[in-house]
């Protein structure tokens, strides 16, 4: 049944600013007449072309021209690819944010790091809880995802309700209350939904997932048989594995202890909120490790995608001040490898082989269940919301795609799925919904404090020096005579090792004094801008028929 349908200039617009096209970046706007409402505020880390970028965020122009119509942000989880690119946003708008207390938690540090948290209005909000920013009203569902406290949302418009999913799975959680609500989504399906946004990532993936009991077995059984120390990395926000690996160990001797930023922030959040229950004296703190035997130990840290300064990463490479891996350790990465990140996690594994250490990942046994629905539950969420039309969001083309074949089987017709891509506006009005129309979207680069300062042109250049070099030459000429009073030198750094290749600097200023001798005599006011590009130009043609290769290559000339 529909909601009351305002003016035909009023409709509803909902605009993907990020995460319909990729994974990550998560970030979409609820518009109607003259308010917006921001649903999650998400970054991706860099791909490999992206050398130096340390991650990367939806562009916010539309947000930044339409400031004054912004009344609110709701944050859905606290992944970093639903909230890591809020400090950015809250320099563009000053409104609350909602999210649930775990969320809110999660992002104090986040927000206290970019000087905001003092400035920034949260708003604690609960699941089956109503929020009225008008004409909006959003109520709460739990969903059960690889996170605690995550929620999806209806969204009650003149138009219709709108069912967000939020990113969620069906299967079982022992984490009491974090069950997705599927009775609520039920409801609204029976009420009326107008449209279903619904979560695309494994939409590829036959079946359900896995039950958190499996997972838990499998962990059990390794624990048990360890003899020595064992050492389980996973994410930092996977309240619900953390939770399982205590309830394995308290029944034994074993010692729990907390390693990594990121792992003692969200610990002690959940904890603090009654989430993660903690047997009082099993948790010690690093600095005691050497007072119990390695059967003694149990450790739970960060690293499992291979990050560079991680723990589990230091340990590898022997550079953790209290932690060396040894023969006879159990090192567990409960965690899915993230594609792009193969490659720093076998480094980890195979250094870990090396140190005698015994390791066990997703390849190899079942010890990690992922966050989002299969197949059979995302036809199950179509099933219990009934919607009129639907929209597959979170996730690259490719899912969008299959997600948008799945909901025409479930019995969506062709013309009421509506596959957008970031940018794309989704109109509703009282004649129906349809894609119309988009914005300009792209994304935005962080490097060290600089955001957006780097470009294409920039990660060429970064990929040209990574890949062919750099040569320098430097040299002063008298400014009347136009003769070298110094150089010239040449300098190479990542072209050539000069011990082994010498004669090709030393061939190189052959060039350079050639050139020299040929513009020397030209009028001052051009001699400098002359000689740069020739030098530019002759070094460019001589190493790429010496060695063919093109470092990039710098003529600094001083006139004295």
């Amino acid at each position: 049944m529909r909601c009351p349908v305002n003016a035909y200039k009023n409709m509803l617009k909902i605009i993907p600013l990020g995460g319909l096209g990729e994974i990550g970046l998560n970030m979409m706007v609820f518009e109607y007449g003259d308010t917006i409402v921001i649903i999650d505020s998400g970054l991706m880390f860099p791909e490999d072309y992206m050398l130096g970028v340390d991650f990367v965020i939806p562009n916010m122009d539309y947000i930044r021209q339409n400031k004054s119509r912004v009344a609110g942000i709701i944050l859905t989880h606290a992944h970093e690819d639903h909230v890591g690119a809020l400090p950015y946003l809250l320099r563009e708008v000053d409104v609350p944010v909602y999210a649930t207390g775990f969320t809110i938690g999660m992002l104090e540090n986040k927000l206290e790091e970019h000087n905001l948290f003092s400035s920034t209005l949260l708003k604690e909000i609960s699941p089956k809880e109503k929020l009225s920013i008008p004409p909006f009203e959003f109520e709460f569902i739990r969903v059960n995802h690889s996170v605690v406290d995550g929620v999806g949302l209806a969204v009650k418009t003149p138009v219709g309700c709108i069912v967000h999913t939020g990113d969620f799975k069906l299967s079982d959680t022992f984490i009491p209350g974090m069950m997705t609500d599927i009775d609520t989504f039920a409801r609204l399906g029976n009420e009326g939904v107008l449209a279903l946004l619904s979560d695309s990532t494994n939409v590829e993936k036959e079946g359900r997932t896995v039950s958190d009991e499996v997972v838990g077995e499998t962990l059990a059984n390794i624990i048990v048989k360890s003899k020595g120390r064992v050492i389980v990395a996973l994410f930092a926000s996977n309240i619900a594995r953390i939770q399982q690996v205590v309830n394995i160990i308290k029944s034994g001797r074993r010692k729990i202890i907390f390693n990594g930023r990121s792992i003692e922030q969200s610990v002690k959040v959940a904890s603090d909120l009654g989430m993660l229950h903690i047997p009082d004296g099993m948790a010690i703190d690093v600095e005691q490790i050497d007072q119990y035997a390695p059967h003694e130990i149990l450790m739970i840290t960060t690293g499992s995608q291979g990050e560079p300064m991680s723990a589990l990463t230091r340990m590898s490479a022997d550079m953790h001040k209290q932690i060396k891996v040894e023969k006879g350790d159990t090192v567990i990465l409960s965690s899915k490898f993230i594609p792009g990140n193969e490659k720093a996690i076998a480094k980890i594994i195979n250094n870990l082989f090396r140190k005698g250490a015994d390791v066990i990942y997703e390849k190899i046994s079942e010890i990690h269940v992922s966050g989002h629905a299969f197949r059979d539950e995302l036809k199950k969420m179509i099933s219990v919301t009934q919607p009129e039309y639907f929209i597959p969001i979170h996730g690259e083309l490719r899912h969008l795609v299959r997600h948008s074949r799945l909901a025409e089987e479930s019995g969506i017709p062709k013309e009421r799925v509506l596959m957008a891509e970031n940018g794309q506006i989704i109109e509703f009005d009282q004649t129906g919904g349809r894609i119309n129309g988009n914005i300009s979207t792209s994304r935005i680069l962080v490097d060290g404090k600089g955001v957006g300062d780097v470009g294409r042109r920039v990660l060429k250049e970064r990929r040209h020096l990574s890949e062919e070099g750099l040569v320098v030459v430097t040299l002063a000429l008298d400014e009347e005579t136009g003769f070298v009073v110094y150089g010239p030198e040449i300098t190479s750094k990542g072209f050539v090792f000069e011990r082994e290749t010498g004669h090709i600097i030393e061939d190189a200023k052959c060039v350079v004094v050639e050139i020299i001798e040929d513009v020397s005599l030209l009028e001052p006011a051009k001699r400098v801008e002359v000689l740069r590009k020739r030098l530019h130009q002759a070094l460019r043609e001589y190493f790429n028929f010496t060695m063919k290769r093109r470092p990039l290559i710098l003529p600094f000339i001083l006139e004295v």
